[in-house]
């Protein structure tokens, strides 16, 4: 279906935390964003009236037609070098799946992206030995689908948060002519998806078993709390500062994370400098922060938004300071289709 310059467009990023939803003057760039909002995660109310403002007059489906980032529990995002020699054996890339990224294939969704730019793998010409490997179990991809309809949302596009996030960071990286290696963080409930990003794209990713539920026993026990749903609660809530407890409760997490930095360190001959975490409840802001200074390093701090108007995405002033929050910027990733033939343009550092 052709769609004219003059239709809006919708985009929706459905996070662990809440919905944060987007008008665009366009459904593609050159666009202008006309709202921002935001939803907690399962008010149904709150998010059908927050609907009906950003679309008085719905189409017949009844649906929002939205470009939508999503995040399900057992998501796979994994960067993986390839034999190329091998590529064309039978069972190759099965014994990958099973051997490596240890899952069964039939019962996952998967596509192959470079790990430099982000273009689709071309199996058929298998150069590039870097890959990503990005998917989710099909099980979890219709339920999110149908979690998407019920709430009166009809995904047009449907991506994986995490990744968009991940390629606009990097397009940010080179955008700003930067130098040192991210350590870029995907926390959630039962896992953490660690990535080290430079200019040049995902340069190692690692899932790590440890979550923010596995910090709640010990916030059980360090404030004698009765139970772990009492201290979940509390550790969810805005009514304790965790700052001072943070080194404990990220303890075993920051094992892991030293093992995978000095590991790419060594084989790379290059520091990274900086972290940063996606998908963080404002809630839980402490944790970056307790992260980077167990691991010596700083926070990763940008204005995003001359990085937007460069990709011709234009925050009007009203929604500047809302855009120019990091919670905000995986949904604007979405907004953005990079290809390497269209890259940002570079700012000079002063």
């Amino acid at each position: 279906m052709f769609l004219s310059k003059k239709t809006k467009g919708f985009f929706v990023e459905m996070t662990e935390n809440s919905v944060l939803l987007a008008r665009t003057s366009s459904v593609s760039a050159p666009m202008e964003i006309e709202e921002l909002r935001e939803c907690p995660i399962g008010e149904q109310s709150a998010v059908t009236e927050t609907l009906k403002q950003l679309q008085p007059r719905r189409p017949p489906s009844g649906y929002l037609h939205a470009v939508v980032g999503v995040y399900p529990p057992r998501r796979l995002i994994r960067r993986h070098t390839l034999e190329l020699k091998r590529m064309r054996e039978q069972g190759y890339m099965a014994d990958v799946f099973a051997q490596q990224l240890r899952i069964e294939q039939d019962r996952y969704t998967v596509a192959m992206i470079n790990a430099g730019d982000g273009a689709d793998y071309d199996l058929t010409k298998s150069s590039q030995k870097d890959v990503i490997f990005c998917g989710a179990p099909n099980d979890d991809i219709n339920a999110t689908q149908e979690k998407l309809l019920d709430a009166g949302i009809y995904p047009e596009r449907l991506e994986l948060g995490s990744v968009a996030t991940l390629g606009a960071l990097v397009d940010c990286l080179a955008f700003e002519k930067s130098k040192s290696p991210t350590l870029v963080l995907d926390v959630g409930n039962d896992t953490t998806h660690s990535f080290i990003l430079s200019g040049n794209g995902v340069e190692a990713s690692r899932p790590i078993p440890q979550g923010l539920d596995a910090m709640v026993p010990v916030v059980q026990k360090e404030l004698g709390l009765k139970d772990e749903e009492s201290a979940r609660k509390l550790f969810r809530s805005n009514s304790f500062d965790f700052t001072g407890m943070g080194p404990l409760l990220i303890k075993r997490l920051l094992k892991e994370l030293q093992s995978s930095i000095g590991f790419y360190e060594v084989q790379t001959g290059q520091s990274v400098g900086q972290v940063i975490c996606i998908q963080l409840s404002p809630k839980l802001a402490w944790l970056e922060g307790a992260l980077a200074a167990s691991l010596g390093i700083a926070t990763l701090k940008f204005d995003p938004l001359p990085w937007l108007r460069s990709r011709r995405v234009v925050v009007p002033d009203a929604l500047s300071k809302t855009a120019g929050e990091f919670r905000w910027f995986g949904l604007l990733s979405l907004m953005i289709h990079y290809t390497p033939q269209d890259a940002a343009i570079p700012i000079e550092k002063k």
